[in-house]
């Protein structure tokens, strides 16, 4: 398993600084890539995937919340992003930008939103690196979790090993000690977590307490 830092709960005005503070404890780091269009919210481009490459010796986690993101993979993909995620609902050819993505040697992903079945992605699966489900409605950070969700992990999870391939299942949104292990458990091993990680002085701390929390026994999340 892996925890993955979400910049987006970073501070901006110190970005790089940021992440060598949590560079010892992981080898990814996430970068939420917003457009205001598909998501409510703006956010950072391939300039700071490319100034991070710079200054950090960690790997870019890429995940696109944008309309159209074939236009913008190959400034990712110069930039120097190591995965790159893209949105089933954002995509009009999907299997044509994921092959973009593979060809271009980057592990390619796919992201589905909370309400998204599960289904969408069955035809692309064999061609996916990763299965990135969001676990709160992208466009915003700090959101709480979705109790529904360790279901669909489980759904997806249970779809990839009937069809014995090796696509790893990634989660963001909402994840900390108390959701991380309900993921796990459902079959997740790919952990973004912003708040959970840089809203804590001591980061080094704050990801150790996550890998911990991934051997805890815990019951169903509580619907609020």
């Amino acid at each position: 398993m892996k925890i993955i830092p979400s910049i987006l709960s970073a501070d901006f005005s110190r970005l790089s600084e940021e992440v060598r503070d949590v560079e010892r404890d992981v080898d990814l780091i996430h970068v939420d890539v917003m457009d205001g269009h598909f998501v409510p919210n703006l956010s950072m481009g391939a300039n700071v995937v490319s100034a991070l490459k710079k200054s950090n010796a960690v790997k870019m986690d890429v995940h696109l919340m944008v309309e159209e993101p074939a236009a913008l993979i190959p400034s990712f993909i110069e930039a120097g992003a190591d995965m790159i995620s893209v949105h089933v609902e954002a995509c009009r050819h999907l299997h044509r930008v994921i092959r973009m993505i593979k060809e271009s040697g980057i592990a390619a992903g796919v992201a589905l939103n909370p309400a998204t079945p599960v289904d969408w992605v069955r035809p692309i699966l064999d061609e996916l690196d990763y299965l990135l489900i969001m676990t709160v409605d992208p466009g915003f950070g700090g959101q709480s979790f979705i109790p529904s969700m360790p279901d669909k992990i489980r759904e997806a999870a249970q779809l990839i090993d009937t069809r014995k391939q090796h696509v790893a299942i990634e989660v963001d949104g909402g994840i900390n000690t108390e959701t991380l292990p309900l993921c796990r458990k459902a079959g997740a091993s790919l952990f973004v977590a912003g708040s959970a990680i840089y809203g804590h002085h001591d980061r080094h701390q704050a990801i150790q307490g996550l890998l911990k929390s991934s051997t805890s026994s815990t019951g169903p999340l509580k619907r609020k």
